[in-house]
């Protein structure tokens, strides 16, 4: 398994929610535009694809990996974020 977090900044309304949609099947949804999964390699291969071919040229999506000891070293302050991780695929 492997663990991203994605954050996205999408113009359009209609391609943004399709996004978030898709998103929310992999994984939690953190914040707004942010969302952490926990997939594994074929899932993940799966995900690219799916974005890249929903979005746009003026939008942006970044996707960080997430290694081990990086994942012992989050630190959230204020409300806690869900920490559901699904996959519904």
């Amino acid at each position: 398994m492997v663990r991203l977090v994605i954050t996205y900044d999408i113009r359009k309304d209609k391609i943004r929610n399709k996004l978030f949609r898709l998103l929310e099947k992999y994984g939690a949804w953190k914040q707004y535009s942010v969302f952490e999964l926990e997939i594994n390699p074929v899932h993940k291969v799966e995900l690219f694809h799916s974005i890249a071919d929903l979005i746009e040229d003026t939008d942006r999506v970044r996707i960080y990996d997430l290694c081990e000891r990086c994942q012992g070293k989050i630190t959230e302050l204020g409300e806690v974020s869900p920490d559901k991780m699904q996959v519904v695929i």
